[in-house]
């Protein structure tokens, strides 16, 4: 299968109720034409389908319609509060069906103990009455269940629908027949379980109502990135202010913002200055100042200061409207782990079928009187206490909480794989330049006789070349009235050359200065060694072949790079620095942030070589980077970590962005990671453990050592309780907080 794919498609699913249904939806749509990859979500019943250009929604619709499941187009702009409607309308619908069976089927419960019903021997004609009470109530309460699993059947699989189905549909016959013709089975036989039929659809209806209550919660940081861009905007036109609907302002529209105002759309700042709140994006709480040519982002909030903009990127173009789609795009792939574990669900309702059948096999030929009724209720309680939600949950869930929780701290993982294997990760490579250091070179000293002649012939030179170190000296010169310069030359790797005010000027490093004999004393050769091991870069300057001084550039640490890599290192990950810069320079700045493997002077064409050199010694590596230079490495990497403020090439070869421009963002979404990871085997594990157990007690187990069989009324509340722990669970990841800094 490609890893690319030309075209994308979203679909709603209706009537999927367990991780069966998830790999026959996804069974079906891999098998239609033109489709690469299909991953579908049970926790948010969508699925995302990859394929060629000419994927036609029609044609996937049909396929999942074919399977016995119901499609439609997801539709852009979602609207949350549909959403949310359609939820609790969904909710409701299932308390009062758990409340309309409870009542009927506690009815009957009480009664037993009451007695105001009759013996089945003696009130027939009450029971039958009882029988078409119980199956109006059972058609009504859980007629989804039986509806499920009549389309499984005509398209010839088995899913949740059907064990349940087939568990309470065989008690209300088998009852029917009592009440009937009770000659046909043995006197000690003639019991009817029409109030196991009804609790046991109660207690399901109950238990996926508090699962879709605390499933609505999974997504609430979606549904907090969706709410935060406001409906109205105040447009000028024609000098004219007013407020319209944001649907009505296009990209060129000049928009005014006041103090305590939601931003309603990307834009370019043309007129005052304000500071804003970008948190939303990057987890940053304080505000950032923005001024005459500043971005600005829909969503934000404008804390203080008023300003215009001009609207820029609108609708599915704007950041707001990405962030959202890589979050949705993310919660609907699939790790390994899930894959496996759809794989296993696959199977898992036809096995408990036949393990059911044997059950009955077994307890009528060799249990005890009554066999018939011990076989029922022991082939009843095996397909009430087997069904699959748990497991199918199991993963998806904990994803969609632990890609929601990383967005909140402006990380954004693209897909799921990226979090399974963060998790994992043994080695992390950080570039230096914009990752470890703020990528803004600054001039730190000016080793001269006369210093301001010397930045002025530097920067006059500088004007012309576009070399980072080339903008912190004109930076440095900041006002100073610079002379022209003729003839500019700049060689790669060593310096430039040009003639200002009459005078042939060269500024480079030693060697270059060596290449044009120019004359550098022993004295200011020490003084440049001690600078570089400062991790400062020194730049000679020459005039007419005579040396005048040394230019030291330096690009300063990120205020928090330090605590962040210490971090990293008591996670117990080995941290490696990877640079194009002079060893001595790289070695000053890693032993600055506490790193002591260093990669420098590689070239960008070879970083990734880099890379593929520590995973060949067996390291699991992420690789950490924000130029164009680093996208080989990003891809290259196990897990690719962009920092936000970096190239959009970058951004797009990378697994994971950071919206901060700090490693603390890697920090965090490793974190995440792990806690994400280590929730889904706690889940995978209950589940497992939970049928693992489950089954065999109720298949009797523990009936010839103790006389105890599972009633299946119990095992319809350990099934609906199941998939409510699995849920419950999940929703802790929502509490995660990042460990302290160092």
């Amino acid at each position: 299968m490609s890893k690319t794919a030309s075209a994308q498609l979203r679909l709603n699913i209706e009537g999927m109720r367990c991780a069966g249904c998830v790999s026959k939806v996804e069974a079906a749509l891999e098998s239609a034409p033109g489709v690469s990859l299909a991953s579908v979500n049970l926790v948010d019943r969508t699925a995302s389908v990859q394929g060629s250009a000419g994927l036609d929604a029609d044609t996937l619709i049909a396929a999942v319609q074919a399977a016995g499941f119901d499609a439609s187009p997801m539709l852009g702009g979602e609207n949350i509060e549909a959403k949310r409607s359609e939820e609790a309308a969904h909710f409701a619908c299932l308390m009062r069906r758990f409340i309309v069976a409870a009542l009927a089927g506690f009815s009957l419960v009480a009664d037993m103990f009451v007695g105001v019903l009759p013996g089945v021997q003696q009130g027939r004609a009450v029971w039958l009455s009882v029988g078409i009470v119980t199956l109006a109530t059972m058609f009504y309460a859980g007629r989804h269940f039986y509806i499920g699993a009549w389309r499984s059947f005509i398209h010839h699989s088995a899913t949740m629908d059907t064990l349940i189905a087939t568990g309470t549909g065989t008690a209300w016959l088998y009852s029917m027949l009592i009440c009937i013709a009770p000659d046909v089975v043995p006197e000690a036989a003639r019991h009817v379980y029409f109030d196991a039929a009804l609790i046991i659809i109660a207690l399901i209806n109950l238990g996926q109502a508090l699962e879709v209550r605390a499933r609505g919660r999974t997504s609430e940081s979606i549904r907090r990135l969706i709410g935060l861009q406001p409906s109205t905007a105040r447009v000028v036109r024609d000098g004219v202010e007013s407020d319209m609907p944001i649907a009505g302002v296009v990209a060129g529209d000049v928009i005014r913002m006041r103090p305590g105002e939601k931003i309603p759309v990307d834009g370019e700042v043309l007129q005052g200055e304000s500071r804003v709140d970008e948190s939303m994006l990057s987890g940053e709480p304080v505000p950032v100042h923005k001024t005459r040519g500043s971005t600005v982002v829909g969503g934000t909030l404008n804390v203080a200061g008023s300003f215009l903009y001009r609207a820029t990127h609108l609708g599915a173009d704007s950041v707001l409207a990405h962030i959202i789609e890589m979050v949705k795009n993310a919660q609907a792939s699939k790790p390994r782990i899930a894959r496996i574990v759809d794989r296993v669900a696959g199977v898992f309702v036809p096995t408990v079928l036949i393990l059911a059948v044997s059950t009955a096999l077994v307890w009528l030929n060799f249990g005890p009187e009554p066999r018939i009724s011990y076989a029922l209720v022991a082939a009843m309680s095996v397909l009430i206490i087997a069904c699959p939600c748990a497991l199918g949950l199991a993963t998806p869930i904990s994803l969609v909480v632990g890609i929601g929780k990383a967005a909140e701290y402006g990380i954004l993982i693209r897909k799921g794989e990226a979090l399974e294997r963060a998790s994992k990760l043994t080695t992390i490579v950080l570039d230096k330049t914009g990752t470890v250091t703020e990528g803004r070179p600054q001039v730190t000293d000016i080793l001269a006789e006369d210093t301001d002649a010397m930045l002025r012939l530097a920067a006059a030179l500088e004007t012309g070349s576009e070399h980072p170190l080339a903008a912190a000296i004109t930076a440095r010169a900041g006002d100073m009235r610079l002379p022209a310069c003729e003839g500019f030359e700049a060689v790669a790797g060593q310096g430039v050359r040009g003639r200002v005010d009459g005078h042939d000027i060269l500024l480079g490093n030693a060697a270059w200065m060596a290449d044009q004999n120019v004359d550098i004393a022993a004295g200011v050769l020490e003084q440049a060694v001690q600078l570089s091991a400062q991790a400062k870069t020194p730049v000679f300057l020459a005039s007419d072949g005579r040396l005048l001084g040394i230019i030291a550039v330096a690009d300063p640490i990120k205020p928090d790079s330090k605590a962040a890599i210490a971090r990293m290192r008591a996670m117990g990950l080995k941290v490696v620095m990877l640079t194009g810069d002079n060893r001595q320079t790289a070695e000053a700045v890693a032993a600055q942030v506490g790193i002591s493997e260093v990669f420098a002077g590689v070239m960008p064409e070879h970083k990734d070589a880099r890379v593929a050199e520590l995973q060949a010694m067996g390291e699991i590596v992420g690789m950490v980077g924000d130029g164009i230079n680093d996208a080989p490495a990003l891809s290259r990497a196990d897990v690719g970590f962009a920092i936000g403020a970096g190239t959009d090439v970058a951004i797009e070869s990378a697994d994971i962005t950071l919206m901060r421009s700090s490693l603390d963002g890697v920090v965090t979404a490793i974190g995440i990671s792990r806690a994400t990871l280590r929730n889904i085997r706690q889940n995978l594990f209950g589940a497992f453990v939970y049928n693992s157990l489950g089954i065999p007690v109720a298949a009797g187990l523990l009936f010839p050592f103790f006389g105890l069989l599972l009633n299946p009324m119990l095992a319809g509340a350990a099934m609906a309780a199941s998939s409510v722990t699995v849920v419950s669970n999940a929703n802790r990841l929502r509490l995660f907080k990042p460990e302290e800094k160092a």
